[in-house]
């Protein structure tokens, strides 16, 4: 029986339901900070993960590809109206969050929806437990995330909430079909994945920072590229 995916997924539903119900006794130095060094956190993760990198031109070729994808079929243009409909439920029924204009709170609601459901962390760790049933490594991001949530739903309050259904579907799906992925995976296959994500968590760090707009969710796709990619440059190239 899967455990870590739930755990996780619960863990942002406490933490952002304190976050958002404790925001008004915060100062707002802290709100401001703490969010800035989890940018820096997510940067700095993401160059572990990037230092990792087997064939890194596989790498990159996947990351352009997906991008261009990503752009043609509007990935983050839909993730940012699902934010919109989400953050005016959310509003409806709980009290809305303060002093962020739309495009601020859809800056940072797609930035930490990439931070919760794409991480490097989150997806290693579910294919880990469908595959060996061991949760630890999702229980190591559930208390992350746990903080993580509280930190971010101070600023964008309930809606912050509502990410934990997105992030649980993922990681159920991959925790299932793990069985079939892993097989036929190598480990430079999965450090490839993980510099990929590692390049994602990067972009998504200096995004939450405010020093670059990257467009985090139409990278997405280069995560189902990279690993075929690592193969065929394994294979035919190297």
């Amino acid at each position: 029986m899967l455990i870590g995916p739930y755990v996780n997924g619960a863990a942002v539903v406490i933490g952002g339901l304190a976050g958002a119900m404790l925001s008004t006794r915060l100062p707002e130095r802290i709100r401001t900070a703490l969010p800035m060094t989890f940018g820096l956190c997510s940067m700095g993760l993401g160059i572990m993960l990037i230092v990792k990198v087997k064939y890194m031109p596989a790498v990159v070729l996947a990351m352009i590809l997906g991008a261009m994808l990503g752009e043609l079929i509007y990935v983050e243009k839909g993730v940012g109206k699902a934010a919109g409909y989400t953050r005016g439920l959310v509003d409806k029924i709980l009290p809305p969050a303060q002093g962020l204009t739309h495009q601020e709170f859809m800056d940072k609601f797609v930035a930490i929806l990439v931070l919760f459901c794409a991480s490097g962390t989150g997806i290693f760790g579910s294919m880990h437990e469908g595959m060996t049933g061991d949760p630890s490594i999702l229980y190591i991001k559930a208390i992350l995330d746990l903080f993580t949530a509280a930190i971010f739903a101070t600023i964008l309050g309930y809606a912050v909430v509502v990410i934990a259904v997105p992030q649980l579907i993922i990681q159920l799906g991959l925790a299932m079909l793990a069985i079939f992925i892993l097989p036929m995976t190598t480990p430079e296959m999965m450090l490839d994945f993980s510099a990929a994500g590692g390049l994602i968590m990067f972009a998504t760090g200096l995004r939450i920072c405010g020093i670059k707009m990257f467009p985090v969710a139409n990278m997405l796709p280069g995560l189902f590229l990279v690993m075929p990619f690592s193969y065929l440059w394994a294979t035919y190239i190297v």
